[in-house]
């Protein structure tokens, strides 16, 4: 592996802040960290459930269910972002638990859909699960990490941003739509990117 491909080590403040979150959740009581674990994860547990088939309801139940084997694991679990761990770790809890969803019988006997209802894709096989979870987890990431940064600065700055970097937008139509310079445009950008990819290392994503 060259130095090129070898992939970036995690910063000090990526793993403590890591660290420090999943050692919260060793107390049950601490509201606050596990609000903090909930508002992080849920949209993702919630779409691998639904792209495995699972209808929303039960997919809603699924993300609470994987919240309480979150929290009777905790005690066992020890981080080592070295090896990548919490992204398999809870990849293993919801598989197991979409699985049992499925083993119960129940879902195969109501999974309906009415006129009304959204169409349910078909439940996923195992070999197709690990490449779901991984193409969730890196947009999720990358969403999550979009509307951190959106929060911290201008409307016009994530605009530029938004029209350069995720757009492809010509550098011409950039400046016309925006009113704004050509440096304008680069500093932006510049500035935008680099916070997302912060955001990105902070969440273990880089």
């Amino acid at each position: 592996m060259t130095e090129t491909d070898r992939p970036p080590e995690p910063s000090p403040d990526t793993v403590e802040t890591r660290r420090s979150l999943l050692t919260r959740l060793r107390d049950w009581g601490d509201a606050p960290g596990w609000r903090e674990f909930f508002d992080t994860y849920w949209q993702l547990i919630y779409s691998v459930a639904r792209r495995s088939g699972m209808k929303d309801a039960d997919a809603q139940d699924l993300v609470q269910e994987v919240m309480v084997s979150v929290a009777r694991e905790m005690p066992d679990f020890h981080y080592d972002p070295a090896r990548g761990r919490f992204k398999s770790w809870l990849l293993r809890i919801v598989h197991r638990r979409i699985a049992d969803h499925w083993r119960t019988g129940v879902a195969a006997r109501t999974r309906t859909v009415s006129m009304e209802d959204e169409a349910v894709p078909e439940p996923l096989d195992e070999a197709d699960f690990e490449k779901v979870w991984l193409h969730e987890w890196e947009q999720h990431m990358l969403q999550l990490a979009l509307r951190r940064v959106k929060s911290r600065v201008s409307v016009q700055q994530f605009m530029i941003f938004e029209m350069a970097e995720l757009r492809r937008l010509p550098m011409s139509e950039i400046k016309r739509g925006l009113g704004v310079s050509t440096t304008q445009v680069y500093l932006a950008r510049h500035r935008v990117r680099k916070m997302v990819r912060a955001e990105l290392r902070q969440l273990g994503e880089s």
